[in-house]
């Protein structure tokens, strides 16, 4: 389970730019569930997911994972239970590596080993079988480098990367966003095996409200550092695409737009 309590979050304080996101702001998401975030620029989307992967602290309140208090816990030593994907195909990979060798790297994460170890023929054939069902055709370059790849590519192997190591939470950050529909579609697909075979807890920020509707269990809409809708099990398996618009044109008429 992950918490977040009572968390107040600015950023640029004591300047002209000064702006409060989050004021005792709580959220919690139950150890299983499949959460799809929208909202639009600036609710406090992409802030939600970096106080949980521990890029940016609160100013106040704390963050729990499975009750265990997380919130001065390291970005790195967090990643060892909290996989990320990002919407930049290029982050979550090292483009001047070979698939084989980012695999490997992923494999190993936070433990001491070679790459001649590592990148052995028995190792080589296990990375193949992780690719083969993507159907991008991954498994066929493995001694190709990651930034010769097209963007699904990268992010589809970001995707396999980010869970290679045994992971409790997996979070996602617009990660089908910069890729083409058609890729997207396989990207998203992926996704949703992935969370599933490995039983994660998963959060995914996405501005594609088909995906939000289609995926996941429980839809969360943020606005302005709030929650203004929050619907799971059949309330959220009834939602559609219109309603979700309807929710989007509601706020915008509130906020003057």
């Amino acid at each position: 389970m992950i918490r977040l309590e009572h968390i107040d979050k600015r950023f640029n304080t004591g300047t002209v730019n000064e702006t409060v996101l989050f004021t005792d702001f709580s959220f919690k998401v139950e150890t299983g569930s499949f959460v799809s975030v929208v909202g639009s620029n600036g609710s406090g989307k992409t802030t939600l997911l970096n106080l949980i992967s521990g890029t940016i602290l609160p100013d106040v309140g704390c963050v729990l994972l499975d009750d265990k208090d997380i919130t001065c816990q390291k970005e790195y030593i967090r990643s060892r239970r909290i996989g990320r994907v990002f919407q930049d195909p290029s982050r979550g990979v090292a483009p001047a590596m070979t698939i084989a060798e980012n695999m490997s790297l992923a494999e190993h994460k936070g433990q001491h080993y070679g790459l001649s170890v590592g990148l052995s023929k028995k190792k080589l054939d296990h990375y193949r079988e992780m690719l083969s069902p993507i159907g991008l055709g991954l498994q066929d370059k493995l001694q190709v480098k990651v930034g010769a790849l097209s963007g699904g590519q990268r992010q589809a192997l970001s995707l396999i990367m980010a869970t290679m190591v045994p992971v409790d939470v997996l979070v996602l950050d617009e990660h089908t966003a910069a890729l083409d529909p058609k890729t997207a579609d396989i990207v998203m697909e992926l996704t949703d095996r992935v969370i599933k075979e490995k039983k994660l807890t998963a959060l995914m920020v996405t501005h594609n409200l088909r995906y939000a509707v289609e995926y996941g269990d429980r839809l969360v809409m943020m606005n302005q550092g709030q929650v203004v809708c929050d619907k799971g099990g059949a309330e959220k398996a009834s939602l559609t695409v219109n309603d979700l618009l309807g929710i989007f044109n509601t706020i915008s008429i509130e906020c003057g737009n």
